[in-house]
């Protein structure tokens, strides 16, 4: 079907039972911040607080009686499952939901409140869809696929509808998070076809961006791994069908990291008062990095909030990491003699900023080594004025702001360095369940000592922990096979200057 070809589709599409038309609101702070109009397509007030439900009703709603009657079935870890679940109590049929062990207990709930069956299998999306898949053959449901499905593409083409039909004025792009690729592909379809001057621009996080990928090798490719904060969006390979459409319709794919998704909850929130869920906020940090690559001015934009199913132990990662994402603090190694004084002419030579955090412990007579966190009130424009002042004082620095290792784990650990030999350093993930951390000690087992632990808990579905492990290099390539065997994902950073100068 060319794109083209799905206007029908979408014009017919039946989303309105379960759906509302959300509002497409002005976003005044971020508007006057950026220099350009922009406005926000607030999917987050669906009854499910997500776009899900429109494509899972409209396919669910075009089966035949006899599918009807057999039920439907979904893979799904939270927005998704919601909005199979609601379309199926609507039409007063059977549905079946596979979730991930992994899925917080809220979005289990809300599932099981609209009247869905849920099974819990494995720790990822993969091992429950494989599961999902089993059970459509065995008991003859019909099952709906999240993204790669016409039906579910229309109905999610319909946010596009109705955005041109709320803004009567021009219009010059509207930017779009991707994960499996259904949403972007009805904007896409419906856009390019009645408005092709206007740009469609996807949005995804640095750690899962299939479609950047597939665009650049002009084929579909699967990932090896993804990132999971932005959990709604993380997805190793887009769907056939979103892909052949993305390569006609989408102009451009622009990723961006965890702070600036961050930075962009918080600027939804200045101006929405809700709380978006990082796939959510996704379309405006990507709006914001593409005013700034383009130095765009006086254009209006359109950024989909398309959901906000956020744990609310997640916020105190987001509130961590926003203000790095505005470039309102920046996070410093700087090496200071260690006499007395030193700290305090250490801060004059900063001047009128302000220190966020400042972590020291002893460890040489004649040097110290301190972590410092200070406040911008001028971004990157005051960030180079202080590390200018420094060097020219003569003080090694070192810029830690965009250290994921730093960021997630050392801030938190300065407090000493021991003495160690044979010392390896890697950053893991795991699935994030009753028992998950036990699991992972045991999997390292006794073969090496671990001489260096640090784990935390940031509310989502995998655990993050830093470990250093006593390795003697005959050992490397047991070690290694090791790693490959035990099935985690990890980086290694046994090389990072943060370790080198506060854990070494």
């Amino acid at each position: 079907m060319a794109p083209g070809g799905y206007l029908e589709r979408i014009l017919r599409a039946r989303v309105y039972d379960v759906a509302q038309e959300s509002p497409l609101e002005d976003a005044p702070r971020l508007s006057a911040r950026l220099g350009n109009r922009v406005l926000i397509k607030r999917e987050d007030l669906q009854p499910v607080f997500s776009f899900k439900l429109r494509g899972a009703y409209n396919k669910i709603s075009s089966l035949s009686a006899a599918e009807k009657a057999r039920g439907v079935i979904a893979a799904s870890a939270g927005n998704h499952a919601q909005g199979v679940a609601l379309a199926a109590q609507r039409l007063g049929i059977r549905a079946c939901i596979v979730m991930p062990t992994t899925t917080p207990r809220i979005k289990v709930d809300a599932v099981r409140a609209l009247g869905a069956e849920i099974e819990l299998i494995g720790d990822s999306y993969d091992e429950a869809y494989a599961h999902a898949k089993t059970l459509e053959e065995s008991d003859g449901l019909t099952f709906v696929h999240p993204y790669d499905d016409p039906d579910v593409i229309a109905g999610q083409g319909t946010i596009a509808m109705e955005i041109m039909r709320q803004h009567r004025g021009s219009l010059d792009a509207i930017f779009v998070p991707v994960g499996g690729g259904g949403l972007i592909a009805g904007i896409g379809a419906y856009i390019k076809h009645l408005y092709p001057e206007i740009k469609v621009i996807g949005v995804e996080p640095d750690d899962a961006a299939c479609l950047r990928a597939a665009l650049d090798a002009g084929e579909r490719v699967r990932l090896t791994q993804v990132g999971l904060f932005a959990d709604g969006v993380a997805v190793r390979q887009v769907g056939e069908e979103p892909f052949r459409i993305a390569r006609r319709c989408v102009d451009d794919v622009i990723v961006v990291d965890t702070d600036a998704i961050c930075a962009a909850i918080k600027d939804i929130f200045d101006d929405t008062r809700s709380i978006a869920e990082p796939s959510g906020a996704l379309a405006v940090a990507g709006l914001k990095a593409y005013v700034e690559r383009e130095g765009l001015s006086g254009k209006t934009l359109v950024a989909i909030l398309s959901g906000a199913n956020m744990n609310f132990d997640r916020l105190r990662h987001v509130v961590e990491r926003a203000e790095l994402g505005e470039q309102r603090e920046a996070l410093f190694a700087v090496t200071i003699p260690e006499r007395p004084g030193a700290f305090r002419e250490f801060c004059q030579l900063l001047g009128r900023v302000n220190i966020t955090e400042f972590n020291y412990r002893f460890g040489r007579a004649d040097e110290a080594q301190i972590f410092v966190g200070v406040g911008l009130s001028h971004g990157r424009k005051q960030r180079d004025e202080v590390l200018e002042r420094l060097h020219a004082a003569g003080l090694p620095v070192i810029d830690l702001s965009m250290d994921e290792m730093a960021k997630l784990h050392v801030r938190y650990m300065v407090g000493g360095r021991a003495p160690t030999a044979d010392e390896r350093l890697l950053r893991f993930e795991f699935p994030e369940r009753p028992g998950a951390l036990m699991q992972f000690l045991t999997h390292i087992g006794g073969r090496w000592n671990i001489s260096l632990f640090h784990y935390r808990n940031h509310g989502a579905a995998f655990g993050r922990v830093l470990a250093a492990l006593q390795v003697p290099e005959p050992e490397y390539d047991e070690f290694d096979r090791f790693l490959t065997e035990l099935g985690y994902p990890c980086i290694e950073e046994t090389r990072n200057a943060a370790y080198q100068l506060f854990l070494r």
